[in-house]
């Protein structure tokens, strides 16, 4: 009887080691920790700008992350407000256009038009006038968005959007940026592939 379980706690060793061994990321490397404590529910917080072309770049990957996640997992794209693209209110009235996008259930759609008048158009952006253009070119009905852009719901997603910002200002010097379980801090090294920040961040969203 002592051999069987003096085995089964050396089986058990090597399954543990042979698990870590598979885990790829590694503290330091590929994320760090930002908080002690993590949300009670799992979470992803994208910190990006419409003006950044590294998060241009990244928005096939983000379509992966999204993807692999689980259902129970929330993930937040949190538009910053403190890039030199353009000034603050523009920034600000991006966030907005993004929130009206939020509310119509158009957010996929509508940030891609966003991204696409910016990068591919090589438009500029003023104001919110200009983004209700992109929304009515792109189908969106002009009361719809007007509607919405007075809407106490829409000012409320603003404030949490910019309340975000603000919680985690000091981890956030750049963009794209990627925050789990309120915890973790990915670090983007040039090395890794798609999958790699995919996996990575799904990974992290597991992690307790």
């Amino acid at each position: 009887m002592q051999k069987y379980v003096v085995g089964l706690i050396f089986a058990l060793l090597v399954s543990f080691n042979a698990l870590a061994q598979m885990v790829p990321w590694e503290e330091g490397k590929h994320y760090q920790i930002i908080s002690e404590e993590a949300t009670k529910k799992p979470e992803v917080k994208e910190f990006f700008s419409f003006w950044c072309p590294a998060c241009y770049s990244f928005e096939p990957i983000v379509a992966q992350i999204k993807a692999k996640l689980d259902d129970d997992v929330k993930f937040d794209k949190v538009h910053v407000n403190f890039m030199r693209f353009t000034g603050p209110d523009v920034q600000d009235d991006a966030t907005k256009a993004m929130m009206i996008a939020r509310s119509l259930k158009q957010s996929d759609a509508m940030n891609a038009a966003i991204f696409n008048y910016i990068h591919q158009q090589r438009a500029t952006v003023t104001g919110l006038d200009d983004l209700r253009k992109v929304f009515i070119v792109n189908g969106i009905d002009a009361a719809d968005f007007d509607k919405q852009a007075k809407s106490f719901s829409v000012n409320s997603l603003v404030a949490r959007n910019n309340n975000a910002i603000d919680e985690y200002r000091q981890h956030i010097n750049g963009v794209p940026n990627f925050i789990v379980n309120g915890k973790y801090q990915v670090i983007l090294a040039r090395d890794l592939s798609a999958d790699d920040y995919a996996n990575l961040v799904v990974w992290l969203s597991e992690q307790p």
